[in-house]
């Protein structure tokens, strides 16, 4: 898309009001969203809808017969592959549909409906792109060292995930077990199986891929538009003392591919335009391949809540290596992409102590405790505990509002399965005493 298209893009987004559907005063979800998902209607039938207000629209529903088959599907695999024109005229179409009242259709009750997986992933690849969060992390592991480590600013640091393991919003999330060092210093001088004492949340923003690639040919940064279709939120829980174990020399396994929390809703990336801004300066300039001319930062404000309580908001803005960037450094290798591959932001920090993305942050590695409104306190993560992200932007210069939605998940025990007879009696010790 060019300057000018992206321009015309924008002010369409942001004109974008009428509808005859009914949306609460303050919603995020109006005619300017209109963010896709899956779902199992009350009849039984599963495929792609749109939300509008506290309603969804079974997009076949605006489609003329030879398009639905793209829809009419339990993923949105099928219509991620048909590609931009295909995603920009389906938009165009809906809100058509929502503004003529001379086709006014009932809408289903979004409380009535179950919320699947949008997409089948076949790729996830999760980045570490806020400097806030990687700088905190570097003061915290190398506190007399450099924060940052030298290929830092020059690439967006990112690994692959486990697939199989993402889930949608409000699926439980069971303890993982795994080995830990128990001798000094971490140092393996003794070792035992046991559930996370370390369970940690990371606060992130996924970026769902389109058409893919062919392979050996990279996909430059300013030609984001037309291979990413849209956002998600993500939590990639982290098991903080079973990464530390293992990630030397090869990084995470698995200590984050035990689950991965996605909201149920994808957020086109042309309901986005008006939220597109400039990322922060980048020293030193970036390798060619990942040098954009186009301002792909992206203004939406996001919050945790840990049991009610809001413990983190910041804004993804402040990401230094944008989402375009991240999927041009990710094919810049000659690596392919496929309609459904996920990719996310990494942990989204800000420069204040209340703006920080994960746990490991928030406390400073357990030693400040976070209060929480029902006077309980948290290092980490404890059984029972439920985590909700969530995210918006707009409203405001004129913008309209936008909801992301929410990607939440709520902790329970480990399986004595994973634990073996052996081990099972010490860990509900260490499970009562990490309460």
């Amino acid at each position: 898309m060019t300057d000018a298209a992206q321009a015309d893009a924008t002010q369409a987004e942001t004109a974008a009001t009428d509808t005859w559907a009914p949306v609460p005063a303050g919603s995020g979800f109006g005619p300017a969203n209109l963010p896709y998902g899956v779902a199992t209607l009350p009849t039984g039938r599963t495929t792609v809808v749109a939300r509008i207000g506290d309603a969804v629209l079974p997009v076949a529903d605006a489609l003329p017969e030879p398009q639905r088959h793209l829809v009419e599907a339990p993923t949105l695999n099928p219509f991620l592959a048909a590609g931009p024109a295909v995603w920009r005229d389906t938009r165009a179409r809906l809100r058509d549909h929502l503004a003529d009242r001379a086709v006014e259709r009932p809408l289903v009750p979004v409380a009535d409906v179950e919320l699947l997986l949008p997409m089948a992933v076949g790729d996830y690849v999760d980045f570490y792109s806020s400097i806030h969060h990687a700088t905190n992390l570097g003061r915290i592991f190398r506190p007399n060292g450099d924060a940052l480590l030298p290929n830092w600013r020059h690439l967006p640091v990112g690994y692959h995930g486990r697939s199989a393991t993402i889930c949608v919003s409000g699926t439980p999330i069971t303890r993982p077990t795994g080995l830990v060092a128990t001798g000094a210093a971490g140092t393996g001088d003794g070792v035992r199986r046991q559930p996370s004492a370390a369970l940690d949340l990371e606060l992130e923003v996924g970026f769902v891929v389109g058409p893919g690639n062919e392979p050996g040919r990279p996909i430059a940064p300013d030609d984001a538009a037309e291979h990413v279709f849209g956002v998600v939120l993500v939590n990639d829980w982290s098991a903080r003392d079973l990464q530390a174990f293992e990630y030397q020399p090869l990084g995470p396994f698995l200590g984050k591919s035990f689950a991965t929390t996605v909201s149920p809703w994808v957020v086109p990336l042309d309901a986005l335009a008006p939220h597109l801004v400039p990322p922060p300066a980048q020293d030193p300039v970036p390798d060619p391949l990942l040098r954009a001319e186009r301002p792909w930062g992206l203004d939406l404000d996001l919050e945790v809540a840990l049991n009610g309580t809001t413990i983190t908001h910041t804004n993804l803005a402040d990401l230094y290596w944008t989402f375009a960037q991240q999927l041009a450094h990710l094919t810049s290798n000659g690596a392919t992409t496929r309609p459904g591959d996920l990719f996310a932001s990494g942990t989204v920090s800000g420069p204040e102590p209340g703006s920080r993305g994960s746990l490991i942050e928030a406390t400073w590695r357990g030693r400040d405790p976070l209060r929480l409104d029902d006077g309980g306190e948290r290092t980490w993560l404890l059984d029972g505990d439920t985590v909700t992200i969530s995210g918006r932007g707009g409203g405001r210069d004129g913008t309209p509002l936008l909801d992301l939605g929410d990607a939440t998940g709520t902790i329970l025990p480990a399986r004595a399965e994973a634990l073996g007879p052996a081990t099972a009696t010490a860990a509900a010790a260490t499970a009562g005493a990490a309460r």
